[in-house]
């Protein structure tokens, strides 16, 4: 008896590098990468924010102070995948294919994107999340800001 197998689709590096930039919170490029319990990182994300809109300033609540760190490991692994070698990937995430992927400039600016887009966002993160402490503590009464 013959199975009949449908051959995997390649995985293209900078593809997955960029849906890990732009939609690491929700975990995006683990679908796409196949990996195992995608859909934990997904319900996380929708979990975080649907709680976030529950606050009336949903910028200023802990679940999505929360998201600062999903979001900062997705720009994180767009790093990852920009910036590794094509042979890795390809015998990570497209065994038995041979070389698929052959990227040049466009792995590039995948990475210049996320470094600065990444930096930018976990600075904001990181003074909101200072902000909201010190408020909670009273530390700014008296201050106009």
């Amino acid at each position: 008896m013959t199975q009949f197998t449908t051959p995997a689709r390649p995985r293209g590096k900078v593809t997955a590098a960029w849906l890990a930039a732009l939609f690491g919170v929700l975990g995006i490029h683990w679908w796409y990468l196949g990996r195992r319990h995608a859909w934990a990182i997904t319900a996380f994300g929708v979990l975080m924010l649907a709680l976030s809109s529950i606050y009336p300033l949903w910028w200023d609540s802990p679940p999505f102070l929360i998201l600062i760190v999903p979001i900062t490991a997705g720009f994180i692994e767009a790093l990852v995948f920009a910036l590794k070698t094509d042979a890795w990937f390809d015998a990570r995430y497209n065994p038995g294919m041979g070389e698929i992927n052959r990227t040049g400039w466009s792995a590039v600016i995948v990475a210049i994107f996320s470094t600065f887009a990444g930096s930018m966002v976990l600075m904001l993160g990181i003074a909101l999340i200072v902000l909201h402490v010190y408020t909670a503590m009273g530390w700014l009464e008296g201050l106009n800001l």
